[in-house]
């Protein structure tokens, strides 16, 4: 998230806390029945905008301005009517942020309304082959959507990942479902998995160093990741930045792409230099653990047929070994009317 936006949001979550009295509870249920509602947040973000300044906020404003003078979002009058004012611009205050950032990723916010607004959450593991998930509205399921999250993470192996999984049938021991990760492994790391009663059925790999200069692979570092999913396509966004492109009717690739160079991190810290030795001295490893992972995947694609719908969604960290803690935080997920 570009730090010129903070003020903005900081104004709108302080907003939030007094018009609602900060009941999370009341907040939860009204976002699974009541919202997007585009009027009220037109009116909000005005109000706002004009308090704050800025290129960001101008942005913001102008979407929002959109957003209400489109005839097919959001709530009809009767559901507008049923909420006091404090509703309204609580309501109101927990989306604006989601329709600002719609735009980045080439959605207009008219295309659909917003499902939940997560809280922080922290998934922590320990120990071999480990997996968690995350989600407080595990009753939602999803078909097209877009899903974001700032994710923080420690990770003790280069190939434990934190991301999302998707279309899922809630089967925790031998899932079918989508996942798109993220790692430390080669300084920048994106996978699109999917698998069928537990066995992987499909994959594709990015190298994020070219597609996104921002992405910070150190321990203790955040970094934005987001998806758009629409039919058999998958977009993945790391930081804003378009990193790669899924079709999921198509088998994983003939052969992956190597490991990038890595580069010995300018003005780094003992620590960090630490963590860049440590990267380098797993790096042939970890690439042939991925390597068997895609031919697994491309032996399995055509028995298994890993073609899904819609399903279950939510936060993951998936570990390969030693410790991984992947916190999630500003997540949301918006549902898509197409």
């Amino acid at each position: 998230m570009d730090k010129k936006n903070i003020p903005f949001f900081t104004v709108l979550l302080l907003l939030l806390c007094l018009a609602s009295g900060c009941n999370a509870n009341h907040l939860d249920s009204m976002a699974l029945t009541l919202t997007p509602l585009s009027a009220a947040v037109a009116g909000t973000a005005t109000a706002q905008t004009a308090n704050v300044g800025g290129a960001a906020d101008q942005v913001a404003t102008a979407v929002y301005k959109a957003t209400a003078q489109s005839a097919n979002i959001y709530a009809t009058e009767t559901s507008m009517g049923s909420l006091n004012d404090a509703s309204r611009l609580a309501t109101a205050t927990v989306i604006a942020p989601v329709v600002a950032e719609l735009p980045r990723y080439n959605i207009n916010p008219g295309q659909g309304y917003v499902a939940w607004v997560h809280k922080p959450v922290t998934i922590d593991l320990n120990g071999y082959q480990q997996s968690g998930y995350a989600n407080d509205y595990q009753q939602i399921t999803a078909k097209d959507f877009v899903m974001a999250a700032d994710i923080t993470w420690y990770t003790f192996d280069s190939l434990s990942a934190c991301g999302f999984m998707f279309r899922s049938n809630g089967n925790r021991n031998k899932p079918s479902q989508y996942m798109v990760i993220i790692t430390r492994f080669a300084t920048g790391y994106a996978a699109f998995t999917a698998t069928v009663d537990g066995e992987m059925s499909n994959m594709r790999t990015f190298y994020l160093a070219g597609a996104d200069k921002s992405f910070n692979w150190f321990n203790n570092a955040t970094n934005r990741l987001a998806i758009v999913v629409h039919g058999a396509l998958i977009d993945v966004y790391t930081n804003g930045e378009l990193i790669g492109e899924v079709d999921t009717t198509q088998p994983p690739p003939d052969s992956m792409q190597s490991p990038p160079s890595l580069e010995i991190p300018k003005n780094g810290t003992p620590q960090q230099l630490q963590e860049y030795q440590n990267l380098i001295d797993q790096t042939s490893q970890k690439f042939s653990v991925e390597q068997s992972q895609m031919a697994n995947a491309k032996m399995n694609f055509a028995k298994n047929k890993p073609i899904f719908s819609e399903g279950l969604l939510g936060f993951v960290d998936v570990s390969q070994s030693g410790e991984s803690k992947c916190t999630f935080s500003n997540g949301w997920l918006f549902i898509l009317n197409r």
